[in-house]
């Protein structure tokens, strides 16, 4: 590497620390592979400087005021009797900006899943089925449609191919709305929301997947894998505040409020070996189980202010429950937390294997959830990330 390149490096990392993308770890770390000393490292950290002051007016400041997120409790049911979306509310222009402002390569990675009908699920959820609907030799054979059968107007011999899909919207890769979860007798999703007043025999009549806004934000990805030395974590493999914050300290990052949160268990990995779309069930069925603890998820959410809370497995959370509830029990009671108590939307089956390859922490995360209304989810979707 040249001294210039080398210089112009030196440069970005101090603008990354000063910005809050890199902690002191993360920024002597990265100096190192520079060829730094700790000491000269440090040596630029003593005030912003040039580099760092342009770095800040070119990316924007890191901090982007929260409206309604409370360190030590988070959001909950602050955003009026009508809302249906929760702490999406906090998207805004400012935090699109702050997350571009983490492009610097150009650099797309593809967080979705690839999904067929033999893919791996809840068993909760229906089957799947994907079926040609029409193809060029049965619109020629049965000759029931006029524009392909018209010798004067096709003279190409112009066809055409369709499918028909019976699908789950809580396959693959997803996003879990607010109507999704229930909790209380009578049951009650976020906002007080009645599921009687809100299940239609044709889906959710509020909180359905249409009303999910396009999420762009930063996102910081914590491989607890990789910090545990286990790929993918075992069966059960409960992840909590010790567990998240080691992995963190060692990718030498942190979060900052309202960035989307990605927690590697290695799980997506073990779905692209199944054909490369989950078709191998009995090996996914073990590490799917890892996942989140109740109080890593309220540590992620009240200390933290995750803006949504993913993982690459189907649950998030870990299963059987390592940690209930303050007020009771539940099968799924970070689901309950997350979505019922908090308004913070989960994010599923998310494609994190690239980004752990390239040891990317820290990208802009884009997600635009398919508008199917009254869907209880976003389904088999392809979000993004850039750096």
């Amino acid at each position: 590497m040249s001294r210039i390149n080398r210089d112009d490096e030196a440069r970005q990392l101090v603008g990354d620390f000063w910005k809050g993308y890199l902690t002191r770890r993360g920024f002597l770390a990265k100096a190192a592979a520079l060829g730094l000393t700790a000491a000269a490292a440090t040596g630029l950290l003593g005030s912003p400087g040039v580099g760092g002051r342009r770095a800040l007016a070119q990316g924007g400041s890191s901090e982007v005021t929260t409206r309604q997120w409370e360190q030590g409790s988070g959001w909950g049911w602050v955003w009026g009797d009508d809302d249906e979306v929760g702490n999406l509310n906090e998207l805004s222009p400012e935090l699109a900006m702050k997350a571009l402002s983490l492009v610097r390569e150009g650099r797309v990675y593809d967080l979705g899943l690839t999904y067929d009908r033999t893919s791996y699920k809840f068993e909760g959820h229906n089957p799947g089925e994907i079926m040609s609907f029409r193809t060029s030799s049965g619109e020629l054979t049965q000759e029931d449609l006029d524009p392909v059968t018209d010798e004067e107007e096709n003279t190409t011999n112009t066809t055409f191919a369709s499918t028909a899909m019976f699908i789950s919207d809580n396959v693959a890769t997803q996003l879990d709305t607010l109507g999704h979860i229930n909790e209380g007798d009578p049951p009650n999703a976020y906002n007080g929301y009645r599921a009687e007043d809100i299940q239609g025999d044709w889906g959710l009549l509020k909180m359905g997947a249409e009303t999910v806004p396009p999420i762009v934000a930063p996102a910081t990805m914590i491989d607890v894998a990789r910090s545990v030395g286990e790929d993918p974590l075992s069966e059960g493999y409960a992840i909590g505040q010790e567990e998240l914050e080691t992995a963190l300290d060692e990718q030498g990052v942190d979060i900052d409020p309202l960035d989307v949160v990605l927690v590697r268990t290695g799980t997506g990995g073990v779905w692209q070996r199944g054909d490369g779309v989950g078709s191998n069930h009995a090996e996914i069925q073990g590490p799917d189980t890892a996942g989140l603890t109740v109080s890593g998820a309220r540590w992620l959410v009240e200390e933290k202010g995750a803006l949504a809370v993913g993982t690459d497995t189907s649950a998030v959370e870990a299963l059987p429950p390592p940690e209930q509830l303050d007020d009771g029990t539940s099968f799924n009671p970070v689901h309950v937390y997350l979505l019922v108590r908090q308004g913070v939307h989960i994010l599923e089956y998310q494609n994190l294997e690239d980004l752990a390859s390239d040891e990317v922490y820290k990208l802009a995360y884009v997600l635009g959830v398919n508008k199917i209304k009254g869907a209880t989810a976003g389904t088999v979707l392809r979000p993004i990330g850039m750096v």
